[in-house]
């Protein structure tokens, strides 16, 4: 590609920066897209072995809870740590390393047998798997500047919904036509199978992925100029803060991790729960529940993608996440007072799940606005750390009141109070800081 004249026209350079960055968010986000599927479907599978694994192992739901919440307790011990090492070695060698300990780790989970050997594998998973995430999310502001992260951070984190999409179905023909076979349960195959993209692709990384602009072959010297002066200009004359130590301190930090918090209370609440939501509605067969969930999770990939877009193109952050936090609360309401009637149910269900997903790639558009270089892991290490400790009460809770009270509305009103919580909290940033 021929360098960018200064000269030329505003069109003419946005219609050749546009190339540009079609052409790495075609090489980095079907890649990245594909290793956030395989990780968050290891991660949330344990919500459909759930159907048969309690009642094979004589686990409560007391134990189910807790050991689904413990992952987060090793996730949150590490995440910081994780992310300010991957800053300093490069996305390709910590990236790889992460998949492919949690694959071996989430594949071991079949071996389970008590509580307590539940509850260290799922710990471990969670130290394995510390750093993904954010290291993904960091891992695209080296690429893309503020402008074009909302739909970049929407891509990746579609993920989510997509593996809903694709697990649910996948999970249950798993448990269904697995079963028995070789002496093992339908849920052991379950982990054990769905393991095998991860490690795949964990090896993969190692090949595939450049630590950066400057250390990719497949870009010309003239477009690597053109991204670096534009996370350069992207930049120059800000307010972030540089330091790590101040992350720690931030007021500003720690208002985004209460937000994320109130969000993954949703995430967390649906990707354990649904499943048992959908077949308390009255649906008995593991396939034809893993079927239905996947309507939720389709109509959160496409809330996903027009949030992000439209939040992106109106450079307004702050209430496109309250109202879709909001309506994601009001999904999981509406979804307990319809929870005996299946299509009612699924369309409460489908609410909640677009509102709640639809939050996140605007949420890791904010901060980014505040922080950068090293404080930028640091920070974002945090947030979701912090944010993601939701994993662990969200689950924990649920379970606790569904043995209490035999059923899971008083959980989901719980969860449902957080999300819109969290729409409270995020009208209280600053206009200035984080609409850009």
């Amino acid at each position: 590609m021929s360098s960018i004249p200064l000269s030329s026209t505003s069109s003419v350079r946005e219609k050749l920066e546009d190339s540009i960055y079609a052409k790495v968010t075609l090489r980095l986000l079907p890649f990245l897209f594909l290793c956030y599927v395989a990780a968050y479907l290891d991660r949330v599978n344990v919500g459909f072995a759930k159907l048969s694994m309690l009642n094979d192992l004589q686990f409560s739901e007391t134990v189910y809870g807790l050991g689904a919440g413990i992952f987060f307790i090793g996730y949150f011990l590490f995440e910081v740590p994780s992310n300010i090492i991957m800053h300093k070695v490069g996305a390709r060698r910590w990236i790889a390393r992460i998949m492919i300990t949690w694959s071996i780790l989430s594949a071991a989970t079949m071996f389970v047998t008590t509580p307590t050997m539940f509850y260290v594998i799922r710990f471990l998973l969670g130290v394995a798997e510390a750093g993904f995430f954010p290291g993904i999310v960091l891992y695209l502001t080296y690429w893309f500047p503020t402008s074009r992260r909302g739909r970049m951070n929407a891509l990746f984190m579609i993920g989510i919904p997509v593996a809903g999409v694709v697990g649910g179905p996948l999970s249950g023909w798993i448990m269904n036509a697995f079963a028995g076979v070789h002496g093992w349960h339908g849920w052991q195959w379950l982990f054990l199978l769905e393991a095998i993209p991860s490690l795949i692709l964990g090896v993969m990384t190692l090949f595939y992925l450049p630590n950066s602009i400057r250390a990719s072959s497949w870009l010309s010297d003239d477009e690597k100029k053109v991204l670096e002066e534009n996370i350069a200009k992207d930049n120059a004359g800000d307010t972030k803060s540089h330091s790590v130590a101040g992350v720690f301190t931030n007021p500003k930090v720690w208002l985004m991790a209460a937000i994320y918090f109130c969000c993954m209370m949703g995430l967390y609440g649906i990707s354990f729960y649904l499943p048992t939501l959908v077949k308390a509605s009255g649906v008995k067969d593991a396939l034809n529940v893993g079927l239905l969930t996947a309507i939720p999770y389709t109509c959160g990939v496409i809330a996903t993608l027009l949030v992000a877009r439209s939040a992106d193109r109106m450079r307004e952050r702050r209430w496109h996440f309250a109202i879709a936090s909001a309506l994601g609360g009001i999904g999981l309401f509406l979804s307990t007072i319809y929870g005996d009637n299946v299509v009612l149910a699924l369309m409460a269900l489908s609410l909640g799940t677009a509102g709640m997903l639809s939050t996140m790639p605007v949420f890791w558009t904010y901060p980014s606005a505040i922080l950068g270089g090293a404080a930028a892991a640091a920070g974002i290490g945090l947030i979701n750390s912090v944010g993601n400790l939701a994993g662990f009460v969200s689950p924990t809770i649920v379970g606790w009141l569904k043995d209490v009270t035999g059923s899971t509305n008083a959980g989901m009103y719980f969860v449902a109070g957080a999300l819109i919580l969290g729409a409270c909290l995020a009208l209280l940033q600053p206009r200035s800081l984080v609409n850009k």
